[in-house]
């Protein structure tokens, strides 16, 4: 079991942050921008499907999953918002895409001229099964278009950034990760690691 005691310089973890996940992608992106800068190591869960507001569900995951983990967990919930249709699908966006698809993302702006829309991530990052977590939010603003570029990962062939003329599937990686709503809150998630001062006392049998 992992455990967390306030140190000397900080707060001590017994093993690393546990990122949940089975998306091979996006765990692929969270690599990339985090870097050496938090040890980290990933497991997938079957947690439940919340529904709610974006930083309650992730909330709520972070503590269901700090329960079977036993230790410190991040988790992740990202979201797609059309403000034509009052910031929906938001979270349920996973239930959306595998049903009607990139096309009929579109569709549902059809009638609408607003096809502006914006990208959030929620991370939520719990010290262990009796902690309460914490949450941080990145946001990224566009448009939604027809899709373009590789359709390998979620809703990326079909939303541009603001300032860019290519989809976040467009982009260059180091080019998204440096503005997409993932990379913001994990900025946010760095900083609390450096400002807290969490010291890992790395577990051998992992």
């Amino acid at each position: 079991m992992a455990a967390a005691r306030v140190g000397g310089s900080g707060i001590v973890l017994s093993r690393p942050v546990t990122f949940v996940t089975g998306n091979a992608k996006k765990l692929e992106e969270v690599r990339a921008i985090l870097g050496n800068s938090i040890p980290f190591q990933s497991l997938k869960l079957d947690l439940p499907e919340l529904q709610g507001e974006p930083e309650d569900i992730s909330k709520e995951k972070a503590r269901l999953a700090a329960k079977e983990v036993k230790g410190p967990v991040l988790v992740e919930d990202a979201c797609l918002c059309f403000n034509a249709l009052n910031g929906l699908p938001g979270p349920y966006i996973k239930w959306f895409l595998p049903k009607i698809g990139h096309e009929g993302l579109n569709n549902l702006l059809m009638a609408y001229e607003d096809k502006s829309a914006y990208t959030v991530c929620v991370f939520s990052f719990a010290l262990g099964p009796n902690a309460d977590p914490i949450t941080f939010l990145g946001k990224t603003t566009g448009k939604i278009v027809p899709p373009r570029g590789p359709k390998d990962f979620g809703w990326d062939p079909i939303f541009q950034p603001d300032g860019y003329d290519q989809t976040y599937a467009e982009m260059p990686k180091e080019e998204k990760n440096k503005i997409s709503h993932r990379s913001k809150a994990l900025a946010l998630v760095k900083s609390h690691f450096a400002e807290t001062g969490y010291t890992f006392l790395m577990d051998p049998s992992i």
